[in-house]
């Protein structure tokens, strides 16, 4: 990891002083999506509610540019050229990506399979169908207790997939099914919540400096 990358981390923990409990599971969960992307591999995102909607916030980040500049690569601006009649529009506005997936927002399967099937299985579904080993499950849940994240990450580690638990504090059952725990100290949903935005904040931030940094 850049040292730079370990600035932005340390930026955290100056900004919440409290979030320092956290220290060792997000640096834990930085480093292993950083060898997830270094690998070629993408993210897998989940959870309920409002963690259904930070899983679309975190892909949100990833996918374009957040604090930095994403250009395209030489190699790929040269592709362009050599093969499209639009290339310098899509030079100049396509950005660099750090591959995740969000597993929320496949609405036709997720009610489909819930209807069909198992309807607590909806992720876990997900993750045996997209799911490489050596990519990363980002599994939030405010109690650590929501069976369809648990599942999700039970399916995800026998695929081989690292996981990562987003939870407050205490961690729930899913701090036992995870590779790497961050549980926030806080037990009130909204406030374990409000301690989550910053945590994935950074370690999107940490990424985009690993890969996009100077």
């Amino acid at each position: 990891m850049k040292q730079s990358t370990l600035a932005v981390l340390e930026s955290l923990y100056a900004r919440y002083p409290a979030l320092g409990v956290c220290r060792g599971g997000i640096t834990a969960a930085a480093d292993a999506m950083i060898r997830c992307y270094r690998d070629g591999h993408k993210l897998l995102v989940c959870g309920n509610g409002g963690s259904a909607a930070d899983a679309l916030h975190i892909v949100g980040e990833l996918m374009k540019a957040f604090a930095l500049p994403r250009r395209l690569p030489d190699d790929m601006a040269a592709r362009l050229r050599a093969s499209c009649p639009h290339a310098e529009y899509l030079i100049e506005n396509l950005q660099g990506a750090l591959p995740a997936v969000s597993l929320v927002s496949e609405t036709a399967l997720e009610t489909a399979y819930s209807n069909d099937v198992a309807p607590d299985l909806n992720f876990a579904q997900q993750v045996y169908g997209y799911g490489v080993a050596g990519e990363v499950l980002f599994s939030i849940s405010t109690s650590g207790n929501s069976a369809n994240v648990l599942y999700a990450a039970e399916v995800a580690r026998a695929k081989g997939m690292p996981v990562i638990a987003l939870t407050g504090a205490g961690g729930g059952k899913l701090k036992a099914a995870a590779d790497i725990w961050i549980g926030v100290p806080e037990t009130e949903t909204y406030r374990i919540q409000e301690y989550h935005l910053p945590v994935y904040h950074a370690l999107c931030l940490a990424l985009e400096q690993e890969f996009f940094g100077e």
